[in-house]
């Protein structure tokens, strides 16, 4: 009997692709309002997923689709970080 662990997948927010969740990034919006990257993918509140491209993060930032996910402003902050995450991993 084979026993094979179930990949968790995740969608992307920007392409709507299903990616196993190590490809994503999370960004999560606290109870408190506040938006941060979350890299352990484990902080509590509300997540979007985005696939950890440079393109991905600059067409999220473009269409706003941070901001429609959590119906609030997203600092142009968190779009620094997570572009910086994309090039560490691309490395």
């Amino acid at each position: 009997m084979n026993k094979h662990k179930k990949i968790p997948l995740r969608k992307c927010v920007v392409t709507g692709e299903m990616k196993p969740k190590k490809e994503l990034i999370r960004v999560v919006r606290s109870k408190e309002g506040e938006i941060s990257v979350d890299p352990t993918g484990k902080k509590n509140g509300r997540g979007a997923y985005l696939t950890l491209d440079k393109e991905c993060i600059l067409a999220a930032k473009k269409k706003n689709t941070l901001q429609n996910q959590f119906q609030s402003q997203i600092d142009d902050q968190i779009f620094d970080e997570l572009l910086e995450l994309a090039e560490k991993v691309k490395k």
